[in-house]
Parts: structure tokens; sequence; C-alpha cells
């Protein structure tokens, strides 16, 4: 097959149009195309009175050959690649060590499920309850104010992309094109077709719960073991190798033995980080951005984003990605935009407050929110360098000031951006109503970040409304604060996706800061999965 790229029609193109523009490309016939598949569909809005639709196709020809000498050199057309997925290795019979893995968010589920079907029967651990369970401990505490420390936004079946805007697209560098694996597997459970060809594919939280169901029945099936409510309290390590690991679960303490464990933790599991600190795995202090959420009328983001054709069904809700780079050296961007979504509390621990944007596939409510975040770097974290958990530490004591501010009944503070640009509290609020929940409380946020992220934060706003007009309206609402951007630390590994100083550890996702996002996260649990696949492999035949 031929892949055909740049294929620019009008956003109102009629069906056949794309039909067409293959045969002219390719200057052939009719009846010389057997058939065509979209691979990617994207908007172009650079010109807001003449949106293009972008298109990526794969064409079937009966004469492919002789196209392909004729149009050698051409841009924008060559040989589809190919995208199938190989299993690396499978398990030899008899095999009795079993991996184990500790977190089942997008990570974990993908280390899992590829392990399983490779035949590794893995054990899975996680802290959280069952997705189901989950979401409605979480809505606990977004309806009720009860943060159950052990399943919530962050911890839990699914783990913290469940209850976000589920985005599936991420800026890795994919060359065996790991990410399709990923998305062929989500439309396995039950995701949209969609995903697979649509620019920038999201699924949203509802959909996410199934998928996640499926995807552990499928491991179950093929011999996995996922054991909820299972906190991991200590690995055991001895001469520099993992032996196992004691698991605190449903029939209290428990030794697993194994020499291959799976860390996918995730961003937030802090305890994680300190006990593993304090068997002495080899952990650093590494950067992360720090800020609050902002929220707009998701109607003036669309009117900037595709002027008249605001509103267009192909087209859905608009989002933005945007940077600043301020005079004190500190940048300003936007992160994780949620189109037509809410902002949600996302805190695991008590007394803290954290926020985060979530959407659902329909991305149809009436704000626009995204982190509005300052870099920071480990230099700017008490402690530092001593302690490579200072970042953690840092977090903690943003979070704390939040729940203050917000009346220390997780109540989120928040402002209006007219009164922060002002350096006034605010009392009332404006056009935009703020839609966390369990609630806000008004108030000034000028103490709720350190000194230079709200001069960042002061300088940028007016700034990024030359790129969305708009962007520093008055009545637009910051709630804060936004803290879990990425993991505080990096456990380092090798090239054999090991801890640099614990053989059998296998560092993975974001908690280990080797992802960012859901499908950066589900890609490398493919990969982490196949070194344990390999690893074991090897230790069986005694190589």
């Amino acid at each position: 097959m031929l892949r055909l790229t740049e294929i620019k029609l009008p956003i109102d193109h009629p069906e056949h149009a794309l039909h067409e523009a293959i045969l002219a490309r390719l200057g052939i016939a009719e009846d010389a195309l057997l058939r065509f598949d979209v691979f990617k569909r994207s908007p172009d809005a650079r010109k807001k009175n003449a949106i293009l639709l972008v298109y990526s196709v794969d064409v079937e020809l009966r004469d492919e050959a002789d196209v392909i000498q004729r149009l050698e050199g051409v841009p924008h057309v060559g040989p589809t690649p190919d995208m199938r997925y190989r299993f690396v290795t499978q398990a030899p019979a008899g095999l009795s060590e079993r991996p184990v893995i500790i977190g089942f968010g997008p990570c974990g589920i993908l280390a899992a499920l590829t392990l399983a079907q490779m035949g590794f029967k893995p054990i899975v651990l996680e802290r959280g309850k069952s997705v189901r369970e989950r979401t409605q401990d979480t809505w606990g505490l977004w309806r009720k104010s009860t943060l159950n420390p052990e399943s919530n936004v962050q911890f839990g079946e699914g783990g913290a992309g469940t209850f976000s805007d589920g985005k599936l697209y991420s800026q890795i560098k994919d060359p065996r094109f790991l990410g399709r694996k990923v998305l062929a597997e989500f439309v396995k459970a039950g995701a949209p077709e969609e995903i697979l060809w649509i620019n920038r594919p999201h699924i949203g939280t509802f959909r996410l719960v199934g998928m996640v169901e499926k995807m552990r029945a499928e491991i179950i099936a093929l011999g996995g073991e996922i054991r909820f409510e299972s906190r991991v309290e200590d690995i055991v390590i001895e001469d520099g190798a993992v032996r196992g690991v004691q698991v605190n679960g449903a029939q209290g303490s428990e030794f697993i033995a194994s020499r291959h464990v799976v860390l996918a933790v995730g961003h937030s599991a802090r305890d994680t980080f300190q006990m593993l600190h304090a068997r002495g795995v080899y952990i650093e202090a590494k950067p992360f951005s720090i800020g609050f959420r902002i929220e707009h009328p998701q109607s003036l983001i669309d009117a900037c984003r595709y002027g008249a054709a605001a509103g267009h069904p192909i087209l859905g809700a608009a989002d933005y990605k945007l940077v600043h780079h301020c005079k004190n050296g500190r940048s300003v961007y936007s992160f994780c935009m949620c189109p037509g979504g809410t902002v949600v509390a996302a805190t695991s621990e008590e007394g803290r407050v954290v926020t985060n944007g979530m959407s659902q596939y329909s991305r149809n409510e009436r704000n626009a929110n995204a982190g509005i975040v300052v870099g920071i770097n480990p230099e700017d974290f008490p402690g530092y360098p001593e302690n490579p958990l200072a970042g953690m530490d840092f977090q903690r004591h943003w979070e704390s000031r939040a729940f203050e501010l917000g009346g220390r009944n997780y109540n989120a503070p928040a402002q209006l951006v007219g009164d922060f640009l002002a350096g006034r509290p605010s009392t009332r609020l404006g056009v935009v109503e703020p839609s966390y929940k369990p609630g806000v409380t008004l108030t000034d946020l000028s103490t709720a970040l350190p000194d230079y992220a709200i001069t960042a934060l002061r300088e940028a706003i007016p700034a990024l409304s030359r790129q969305i007009r708009g962007y520093d309206m008055p009545d637009a609402v910051l709630t804060g604060v936004e803290t879990r951007t990425s993991s505080p630390i990096r456990i380092k590994r090798g090239p054999d996706y090991q801890s640099l100083n614990t053989r059998g550890l296998y560092p993975a996702g974001e908690g280990a800061s080797y992802a960012g996002g859901i499908l950066s996260a589900a890609v490398d649990g493919i990969e982490v999965a196949e070194a344990v696949a390999l690893s074991m492999v090897a230790a069986s035949s005694g190589a």
C-alpha cells in the first residue's frame, strides 16, 4: 500500500472530494484505485476564514509498482509503514516465576496486558479500588468533601488518566508504532474507532471506565491476577537485587517473591517514593511546574481559534497550547488543556488541595480550562540537593497552603483574573462560573504560590491574550493549585530498563518520569514489559 499525506480539502467538502483528490495526486484512473483508508485527519485553522482538513490516507492500487516507479521522489507519497505489533518473545513452558506490577494506571495496564499476551501471567498490585468503586469514592470528595486517601483521582484502577480529558496523543518518538498498539487495544476494549485516525484523539472519563474493565478481564483470562486494595509496603532487596515485595492487602500482610518488579505507581505515590529512597534505590530530584487552573467560556476559545467556523461539528470544542517566556527567567505555559470540561479536586492526601482538569467525550460543558503553570527547578526546593525528595515536600507545602486559603474543607481558593492582575482579593464572581467541586472560596491567590511564580503569571496572562484574544478577560477564573504536572523525582534506569542500582526493579511511567500522559505511559508500559519478558526468558535458560 501507499501512504499519501498533506491532502488538503475545505472543511465542508463533499464526501467524494477525498476520493477525487487521491486520483488526482496519483494521476490514475478510477479503476486503478482498489480502496483507501484514512490514516489521519487534522484541521488546519491557521486561516480562520478558510479552515482546511488535512488528510493522510493509505491506498491500495491495481498497479502499485508502476505508480511507485512513476512517482519516485514526489513529496508526500511513499510506502505505508508496517505498523503491526510483534511480540518480542513468549513465556517458556514450565516457567514458575511471575512478574509483579505495582500500579494499574495506563502504564501498569499495558505492561500487564502485554506480559499476559506473551504468557507471563503477571500479578498486579493496586493500592486503590476497582474503577467503579473508585469512581464512587472520587465523587465522595467532589460531592461531600470526603477524601479516601487510598481511592481517589490519583489512586485506583485506571490511574490518574481515568479522571482527565482522556487525551490520547503524545510527542514521544515512536519508531516502532507502539502508540498504534495502545490505540488498537483501546478500540478492542470499547473506545470509538475514530481514535485511530482523528487528530488529537480523546476518550473522556465515562468511556475510559468501561475500557479499563475490559482490559482487566483480558489480563485475567490470560492467566494474570489483579489484586485491588493491595498496598506495597516494602520492596525486599538483597545484594542489590529485588527479591520480592511485602504487601498489605485484604488478607493482611504477605510476601510475594519475584525477581522482576515493575514500578508503575504514578506521580503521586509519595509514600512509595519515601520507601524506595529509604531502601537505597537511586532517585534524583527533577524539574516540574506549578500554577493554577484557568477557566474561560468555551465559546471565547472557539471564536478565537476557529472564527466563523466555531461550533462546526467536525471541529468540536477548540483547544490551545500557549507559552510565554518571562522577564524573570521563568517560562509560563498552558498544561493539560480541557475543552468543554471541568476543574476537578485531585488531592490524594488529607489537608491538601490539588486541582486537575477533566472532560467527557462530548466536551460540551460551558467552560474551557487549562493549567497555567510556571516551570521550576530543583534549585527552587528547600532542602535540595541533600534531599532528592525535596520537590515532593515543596508540592505538599503549597497544597497545604491551598487547603488553608480554601477554608480547610477541600474547597479550592479562587480569584478572578482581573483581580489577580490588579493585586486585590476577589469578592464576587462574574460571568464565568467556576466548575470545581466541592466548591471554591474567593480570595487573594498572591500567597498561594512562591513570589516568583506569581510575578511570572501576572506578566504572562496579559501577554498570552495576544495569542488568544480575551485570555486575560477580567471575569476568567483562576483556581489553585496545580502542582502535579509531573513527578517531582526521577527513578533512573539503564538501557535494560532496570534501576541503575537495583537489579530486577523496572521504574516505569509517569511516577519514574519516563512518561507524561496516558499514551506515553502506556507505550512505556509496553517497552518495560518487553524488557521484563526478555530478562525472564534469559534467566530461565541460564543465559
